[in-house]
């Protein structure tokens, strides 16, 4: 099955760079592309595809907003965000909004080409060595003030607590089993009972989901 790719960026260099890297891959083509948010959100009404490489900080509307939009339409193609790290607050809304994860711009290229396709396959991608730091940091800007226990904690044993931070600090199956002496099987069960308890569409989600509640530690290294 061929994969249907959608670019986003407001550099015309840049859509074509990514454009030359898909078209060398026998299992993805690139659908449609736009230089704004607004543009994207239009042209996706009439294009069937599966994942969108959206950049962030574009004028006329941003990425966060296109993602906002794409997610209230119910359009069914998985958005990854495509970010530096000077646009970390970008990212952090974007999630929320409803993005599959997000991917440094200078990731190489075969770490693209997987996000895009478990991302396609109905996964999350969120840069490892960023999440934690990340989220923890914007998750301080939040309306309200500090994290607050959310009702739906009630609904998971302190086990699934433990893999919840796991999984908030960017932690792979294997890490977490590893971490928490469990079989990787085991794991993946426990993460989808937090999915399904939580309600939460993704692991992306259930990060967000660890430090607005407050169950995963800040670690600001």
């Amino acid at each position: 099955m061929t994969l249907g790719l959608f670019l986003v960026d407001d550099q015309r260099l840049v859509r074509a760079g990514l454009r030359m890297m898909i078209e060398t891959q026998d299992d993805l083509t690139v659908v449609g592309e736009a230089g704004d948010g607004r543009e994207a959100v239009t042209k996706l009404q009439g294009v069937d595809a599966d994942v969108v490489l959206m950049d962030v900080r574009m004028p006329v509307m941003d990425g966060v907003e296109a993602t906002r939009r794409l997610t209230r339409l119910g359009h069914p193609a998985r958005v990854l965000i495509l970010t530096t790290f000077d646009l970390d607050e970008y990212v952090f809304a974007a999630l929320r909004a409803g993005a599959a994860g997000f991917l440094l711009k200078d990731a190489r290229q075969e770490e693209l080409l997987a996000a895009v396709r478990g991302v396609a396959a109905g996964g999350s991608v969120v840069a490892p060595s960023a999440t934690r730091r990340l989220i923890a940091h914007f998750v301080d800007r939040l309306p309200g003030g500090p994290a607050a226990p959310d009702e739906r904690l009630g609904l998971i044993t302190p086990r699934e607590v433990e893999v919840l931070d796991a999984v908030a600090s960017g932690a792979t199956n294997a890490e977490i089993a590893a971490r928490l002496h469990m079989a990787e099987g085991t794991v993946k069960t426990h993460i989808g009972n937090l999915l399904s308890k939580l309600q939460c569409r993704d692991r992306v989600a259930l990060v967000l989901f660890a430090f607005e509640a407050g169950v995963a530690t800040v670690d600001r290294r």
